[in-house]
């Protein structure tokens, strides 16, 4: 399985893939350069938006597809904005609107209320009616700051402080960023799986 089709468009996304799988043997190309439109996410669950995505642009393309899934959970949120984190403000991929509607969320909710963790699934399906699909999911647990910090990544980076971090994750280089990070955590997991396999075949 040389080829893998990436079923997203989010181009933040797009780049941390980039990064992560560039020693990884594998070529990923995107579902936007084959023509592939996003998928409807309608799952009630990351796993279940993954694995839409995932089908979605293995039938389209008849190649294996690896899609993600991820967003972030914030405990005084009772996990919003969570499945709804890219469209959290109303439109979607809108971070500033995003992040500024979190800090009105959670203004004036002390420090040690403001827990809160990225999680990405990623799922892998060989084919469109895979029916044993790899998934890996990870959680990168934090808390939310008082005010965005840094200019690098996406999404609600600036906001979030890694546990055991003095940076916000918009902070940190792009190296210890994809070793931390949840995507980069859930890729690993993936990538080692798909190695096993391949030793076992």
């Amino acid at each position: 399985m040389g080829r893998i089709v990436l079923a997203s468009s989010n181009r933040g996304k797009l780049a941390e893939f980039g990064e992560l799988f560039a020693d990884s043997g594998f070529e990923v190309i995107t579902q936007g350069s084959l023509g592939v439109e996003d998928a409807e996410e309608t799952g009630l669950t990351f796993v279940e938006n993954a694995l839409l995505k995932a089908r979605n642009a293995a039938s389209a393309t008849g190649l294996p597809a690896l899609a993600d899934d991820s967003g972030l959970c914030v405990d005084y949120l009772h996990n919003a904005p969570g499945l709804y984190s890219a469209r959290y403000s109303g439109g979607h991929g809108d971070d500033a609107a995003n992040n500024l509607k979190l800090l009105r969320e959670l203004d004036g909710v002390p420090t040690e209320q403001r827990g809160a963790f990225f999680i990405c699934v990623l799922a892998l399906l060989q084919h469109a009616d895979d029916p044993a699909p790899l998934i890996a999911e990870a959680r990168w647990h934090g808390r939310i700051l008082d005010a965005p910090r840094g200019t690098n990544g996406f999404g609600y980076n600036p906001l979030f402080l890694p546990d055991g971090q003095t940076a916000s994750v918009a902070e940190l280089d792009t190296v210890t960023k994809n070793r931390l990070s949840h995507r980069g955590q859930a890729l690993a997991k993936l990538h080692a799986r798909l190695i096993e396999l391949h030793a076992s075949a």
